[in-house]
């Protein structure tokens, strides 16, 4: 028997909805606002939770990361009584099951529903533990990294194709590792191919092997990493640099297991299962005839996209410790503590080359500090500082002038800039500017955009989720 919150201030609404579920024998309760619903999920385990936008206190859609975030997350069903595409990309890519428009019918909630409670009792009984799942280095525990760790072990229990995307440096390659050593096929090969890395007249026989004297300077035969991947994992990485006419033999390999090395006539038969991996925009490309709809489709059985690190701030003190003690460690150098300037200064970084430049800065950090047993910020890269402080104080000088005090902060922007005694630290000027500034900028930028989030993500280069996230940190709602 499941158990179904429903969290909506319409009565009616949450009464119908409680029959409904009552009928086929499971519990339901409701709950009339935001903090009522948000106790009742943190008090008790629900299965479903009914999941109004409109509150009387608040947007229904801040509270997904928190439900998601739980030791037996919900399935999330959201209903709203505004046909908002932004809203339901927002609670989609945010873990809701559905997004249901108001008014609701019993024939427009019954399959919904009987989809959710089918999934959740074959959880119960199927699923593996998560603590069974081998991380293979992956480190993080926040929603977005949950998330995504959930996708993982899903596709790691089948034997499909799945295609991983990701700006660079989210670290691709160790989420395909772990997908293999999480599969049936864990202890065979784990071959890597950049695709980038490797000119295209030479992709194909490093794919797929040659005989001998098939082309200059091939005196003899190779059996190539397709073959070598038998009964293991062939991982491709930057597919979206493959040249096309390599694209359809590939396409033709993933049908038939089959292939011929180049310049051979007797085919090759390989088990193998593929990985894929880009950060390029594969769907843009098909469209513009740079990448095979037909391959797009083969690889897309399965597709994990791995969240960037300022989506997933929450992990970086974690990183930074792992990281640090694995450098300490190789280097043979002291152990570091990491002082809280150092951390806070490495949540306020945007890091648009995601966990590879964290990496980066902590190496340069720990060889800066050396023989020092703590890491301030000083340590960090005088580039990633500079940069730091120059993101900063181009937020805070939008805003005002530069001489300007800010409101509700305790030293203006020039303070901050005065001379060695009276320099600020960085963490003070976090807190004293930074966040102010910040709030002032979002709301700006609603009321110049129209509350039009389409405007709004022109104007400030940002995508929508980065931007919906902005706005419920700062509290900015249109009422």
């Amino acid at each position: 028997m499941a158990k179904v919150l429903v969290i909506d201030d319409d009565l009616a609404t949450c009464e119908a909805l409680m029959e409904l579920v009552r009928n086929i024998g499971h519990e339901a309760v409701c709950a009339t606002d935001l903090a009522q619903g948000l106790g009742a999920a943190l008090d008790e385990e629900f299965d479903v939770i009914f999941l109004d936008v409109r509150l009387p206190d608040g947007n229904g859609l801040t509270i997904l990361p928190r439900l998601k975030d739980l030791p037996e997350p919900p399935e999330v069903i959201i209903l709203t009584g505004l046909g908002d595409p932004d809203g339901a990309e927002l609670a989609i890519r945010s873990g809701a099951w559905d997004y249901l428009q108001k008014p609701l019918s019993p024939k427009k909630i019954l399959l919904p529903r009987q989809r959710v409670l089918k999934y959740r009792d074959n959880l119960r009984t199927h699923c593996a533990p998560a603590h069974d799942f081998k991380r293979c280095g992956i480190v993080g525990q926040s929603p977005a990294i949950r998330r995504t760790m959930e996708r993982l072990a899903a596709a790691a229990r089948s034997d499909a194709s799945v295609l991983i995307t990701g700006e660079t440096g989210t670290g691709k390659e160790l989420f395909a590792h772990a997908l293999h050593e999480n599969s049936r096929r864990a202890g065979k090969a784990f071959v890597v191919v950049d695709c980038a890395a490797i000119p295209g007249s030479l992709l194909e026989s490093t794919l797929f092997g040659h005989v001998k004297g098939a082309f200059t300077g091939a005196e003899q035969a190779g059996e190539g990493l397709v073959l070598e991947a038998d009964g293991g994992t062939l991982f491709l990485d930057e597919i979206g640099e493959m040249p096309l006419d390599l694209q359809k033999k590939l396409l033709r390999v993933l049908q038939e297991r089959k292939y011929r090395p180049v310049g051979g006539g007797a085919e090759v038969a390989s088990d193998f299962r593929l990985v894929a991996a880009t950060n390029r925009n594969l769907e843009r490309m098909a469209g513009d005839g740079r990448f095979r709809p037909d391959l797009l489709y083969r690889l897309g059985a399965m597709t994990l996209e791995l969240p960037p690190l300022r989506e997933r701030k929450e992990d970086i003190e974690e990183l930074a410790r792992c990281m640090v003690q694995g450098l300490c460690r190789r280097n043979a150098i002291p152990a570091k503590t990491l002082a809280p300037d150092f951390l806070q200064a490495l949540r306020s970084c945007d890091w648009p080359g995601n966990v590879r430049e964290l990496a980066n800065a902590l190496e340069s950090s720990v060889v800066a500090a050396f023989d020092a047993p703590e890491l301030f910020a000083g340590h960090l890269p005088e580039g990633l500082r500079i940069r730091m402080l120059k993101q900063a104080l181009a937020v805070a000088g939008r805003e005002l002038p530069q001489d300007a005090p800010l409101a509700g902060a305790g030293q203006g922007v020039e303070a901050l800039l005065a001379g060695p005694e009276a320099f600020s630290s960085y963490k003070d000027f976090r807190r004293d500017v930074l966040d102010v500034a910040e709030k002032r900028y979002f709301s700006r930028l609603m009321e110049v955009a129209r509350w039009n989030i389409e405007r709004a993500c022109e104007l400030s280069g940002l995508g929508k989720s980065r931007l919906y996230g902005q706005l419920r940190t700062h509290g900015i709602d249109k009422r």
